[in-house]
C-alpha cells in the first residue's frame, strides 16, 4: 500500500518540523510549505491525500487557499484540516463554509491530530459500498466517480458536502438530527459545533437551488423543527 501523502502548510517552522517528523514516523510521505503561495502551488501540483492548512499565513491566507482548491477540478476533493490558533465559533464556521473538512485549534495533541487524519482518509477511501449510485428528486449521486448531478447539470461539492447530501438523499423523508448528520458527514466522535451542519446545509441549499431552480418554499432539504433536517420525500402536489 503506498504511503499516504500529507501536505503541511504552516509558517511556524518549529511546528512544521515537529509535525513532519511525527507523520513521517507514522508512515506518511510529508510535504511542507511555509507560506500561502508556496502551499497553494504544491497542493495544485502534487495533489496530496490530505492537507493540514494553517489559517494565518504570509502571502495567501488559509481560507483563501481552501476556497481556491475547492474551485479547482483536480483539487476540489482534497481532504482539508484547518489548523489555527483561532478558537472562536465564528472562525470555525467560516472555515467550514470555505470548504474545510475538519478544524483543529492550537495547541493540539499530535496523536489526536493523527486520528483525525486517519478518520478523514478512511471516509475518502470508503467508496464502493452497496448502491454506488443513488437518485431521488432529480439529484443523482455517484460514489465511485464522486459526482453529483441535478438533471444534466453537475453540482460541485466539497467532500463533506458530498457525504452530507448522500446521507440525506439515501433516506428521503427521514429526519436526521444534527448529531447524526455530523457523525455521517464529518466523522463519529469528532468535536464539531452543531452550527457547522447548519452552515453546510445552507451552502447545499444554495447550490441545489441554483441548479434545480427551487425557491425557498420548495427546498429539497427541509428543516424539521426541534430535530434537524430531511430530504424532501416527494414532489409537492399543487392544489
Amino acid at each position: 500500500m503506498p504511503q499516504p501523502r500529507i501536505l503541511i502548510i504552516e509558517d511556524e517552522r518549529g511546528l512544521v518540523q515537529s509535525l513532519s517528523w511525527y507523520f513521517s514516523r507514522e508512515g506518511y510521505e510529508t510535504l511542507v510549505a511555509h507560506d500561502g503561495q508556496e502551499g497553494l502551488r504544491k497542493a495544485q501540483q502534487m495533489i496530496p491525500d490530505v492537507l493540514l492548512l494553517d489559517v494565518m499565513l504570509p502571502g495567501i491566507d488559509g481560507l483563501s487557499i481552501c476556497k481556491e482548491l475547492r474551485m479547482g477540478e483536480r483539487t476540489r476533493d482534497i481532504p482539508i484540516i484547518m489548523i489555527t490558533a483561532k478558537s472562536e465559533e465564528a472562525d470555525q464556521i467560516e472555515g467550514f463554509a470555505k470548504g474545510a473538512d475538519d478544524y483543529v485549534t492550537k495547541p493540539f495533541n499530535n496523536k489526536i491530530l493523527l486520528q483525525r487524519v486517519k478518520a478523514l482518509l478512511r471516509r475518502v477511501e470508503d467508496q464502493g459500498d452497496p448502491a454506488d449510485v443513488v437518485e431521488h428528486m432529480g439529484v443523482k449521486i455517484d460514489r465511485v466517480r464522486h459526482r453529483v448531478t441535478v438533471g444534466i447539470k453537475k453540482l460541485d461539492l466539497t467532500p463533506t458536502e458530498f457525504r452530507l447530501l448522500e446521507c440525506l438523499v439515501r433516506q428521503p423523508g427521514r429526519a436526521f438530527s444534527r448529531h447524526q448528520l455530523m457523525d455521517s458527514a464529518i466523522g463519529e466522535g469528532q468535536i464539531v459545533l452543531e452550527r457547522t451542519i447548519d452552515v453546510h446545509i445552507k451552502t447545499l441549499r444554495k447550490k441545489l437551488g441554483a441548479l434545480a431552480g427551487h425557491s425557498d418554499d420548495t427546498e429539497l432539504i427541509e428543516t424539521v423543527r426541534g430535530v434537524g433536517y430531511r430530504f424532501r420525500e416527494a414532489k409537492l402536489e399543487l392544489v
